[in-house]
């Protein structure tokens, strides 16, 4: 059972992702991470460490925070 902490954070990133209009491979890209790793990310289904979190964050330009709240 996936748990529902990691797929919170997978869907806000999505989320933020797609408002920003980005694809999940330019994601990835602006990131500095494996697309397909990204895309298990998202789903929930990768417990990611907190340097991954932070990389996420500054591709997106928006504090971690708003990836965990």
């Amino acid at each position: 059972m996936k748990d529902p902490r990691l797929i919170a954070f997978g869907e806000k990133v999505r989320q933020i992702r797609k408002e920003k209009g980005l694809s999940q491979e330019a994601l990835a890209d602006l990131a500095g991470i494996d697309r397909s790793y990204m895309g298990h990310i998202e789903r929930g289904d990768q417990n990611i460490t907190l340097t991954k979190i932070h990389q996420i964050a500054d591709a997106l330009k928006v504090p971690v925070i708003n990836l965990i709240s």
